[in-house]
C-alpha cells in the first residue's frame, strides 16, 4: 500500500468518490521507468480540449467537418474561442460547401474524405469534410482521412503538438461502425494508429460514465489484454 497523500489535511479521505458517481479508473500500463520507444496515442483522460486548445498546448486539431450545420461542432466552438482568426462559423461552413462543389465538378472518382485546413493563427485545425450524400463517418472515413492527416504532419516541427477529437458522441458530425452503431474507443484508436497518427486523443464527455471499465493512457493497449479476451489471465 501506497503511503503517497494526494491531498492536504483530510482530503484523501474526503474525496473518495461515491458509488455510481462519474469518474474514470485508469490503469497502468508499461514501466514508466524505461523509455517506449514506439508510436502512441495519448488518451487525455479527464483533459478539457477547448481550455488546452486555446491554452496553446496544441498547434494543430484534427476534427470533423460537414457543408450544412457545423453549429453543434469542435469547429463551431473553437471559431468563437479563437478571436483572431478571420474564419466564422458560417464561412467555414459555406467553404466547405464550395470545395464540395468543386470535387463533384472536376474530381467525381476521387475517394473521400477530404481534408480542409483552416488557420486560426494559434492553431491549425485539420477538419476531415463528411462524406457527400451521408449523415456520418464511418471507420473507413476515419483511417482514410487520418492517413492524408499524417501524412501532413509527418516532418513538420510547426505543426506538433496535434491533438484529435475522439469522434464519438458528436452531434454535427457522428461516427457509425458497418452495423449503424458508435464504434467503440479502441476501435476509433486502431484505425487512426493505423493510419499513421501519434499525437493525443480526447474522450468525449460521456467517458465520464466508465466507472465501471478501467481505461489506459496510451494506445497500443498492453498485450495482457488480448490475453484477458482470449481466456488467459
Amino acid at each position: 500500500m501506497s503511503s503517497m497523500r494526494v491531498y492536504e489535511d483530510d482530503g484523501d479521505e474526503l474525496v473518495e468518490p461515491a458509488a455510481g458517481a462519474q469518474h474514470v479508473t485508469i490503469l497502468p500500463s508499461g514501466d514508466p521507468r524505461s523509455v517506449m520507444a514506439h508510436r502512441k496515442i495519448r488518451i487525455q483522460w479527464g483533459q478539457h480540449l477547448l481550455d488546452d486548445v486555446v491554452d496553446g498546448r496544441y498547434r494543430t486539431l484534427i476534427c470533423g467537418i460537414n457543408d450544412e450545420d457545423n453549429g453543434h461542432g469542435i469547429v463551431g466552438e473553437l471559431l468563437k474561442l479563437v478571436p483572431t482568426s478571420q474564419w466564422t462559423l458560417a464561412s467555414a461552413t459555406s467553404y466547405a460547401k464550395v470545395f464540395r462543389s468543386a470535387v463533384a465538378l472536376h474530381a467525381k472518382e476521387d475517394r473521400e474524405p477530404y481534408v480542409l485546413k483552416f488557420d486560426l493563427d494559434r492553431v491549425l485545425i485539420l477538419a476531415l469534410l463528411r462524406p457527400n450524400g451521408r449523415d456520418h463517418f464511418t471507420l473507413e472515413d476515419i483511417y482514410r482521412g487520418f492517413r492524408t492527416c499524417s501524412k501532413m504532419l509527418e516532418g513538420r516541427a510547426d505543426r506538433r503538438a496535434a491533438a484529435t477529437v475522439s469522434f464519438l458522441g458528436a452531434k454535427s458530425n457522428r461516427l457509425k461502425d458497418h452495423s449503424g452503431r458508435e464504434p467503440s474507443l479502441e476501435a476509433v484508436l486502431t484505425a487512426m494508429y493505423k493510419a499513421g497518427f501519434d499525437g493525443d486523443l480526447f474522450p468525449p464527455v460521456g467517458a465520464w460514465d466508465l466507472a465501471r471499465t478501467g481505461v489506459y493512457s496510451t494506445y497500443p493497449f498492453p498485450e495482457s489484454l488480448d490475453r484477458m479476451r482470449q481466456g488467459s489471465s
